[in-house]
């Protein structure tokens, strides 16, 4: 699968061969967004799992000129209450020079043409930091809400 979002870049299924890139790029965004140091051994070894197993979602690289310009996980979330899957957007980045080019919306928009084209499909969720609020605002102008639920976890 690849798709041409905007000049010459493309969104493109990642693979197991793009997986120290991708690490790399996850340990840029925990520590830009939240200031937080990942442990990269962990990250390469859940993004080589995550590869190994389909069932536990779907990495998009954004491409452009054969260099890795950003990525996304989307998992799946299975709701009786629609008798179908979420799509979650996790792990997204963009590297800072391809910032505000409107390559997210795109992005978006791709998945929300899997969403509207599937039977299964139901809608599309994310999280974000309460800090973030740049990438609130982005993603409150594309038409998504945080107005509906709260985000509760526990950690190990």
């Amino acid at each position: 699968m690849e798709t041409l979002l905007k000049d010459n870049i493309y969104l493109v299924e990642a693979n197991i061969g793009d997986a120290e890139t991708l690490a790399d790029l996850q340990c840029a965004m925990a520590w830009e967004t939240e200031e937080y140091k990942l442990d990269r051994a962990t990250v390469l070894a859940g993004l080589k799992a995550l590869f190994k197993d389909a069932t536990k979602g779907r990495y998009y690289k954004l491409v452009c000129e054969q260099e890795i310009v950003g990525c996304m996980l989307n998992t799946f979330e299975w709701s009786e209450w629609r008798n179908g899957s979420i799509l979650w957007i996790q792990s997204l980045y963009i590297a800072p020079a391809f910032r505000s080019k409107g390559l997210f919306k795109l992005m978006y928009e791709y998945l929300q043409n899997l969403v509207n084209d599937s039977d299964d499909l139901q809608g599309i969720r994310l999280y974000v930091d309460k800090t973030n609020v740049k990438a609130t605002k982005v993603y409150e102008a594309l038409g998504m809400n945080g107005e509906h639920y709260h985000f509760f976890e526990w950690m190990q």
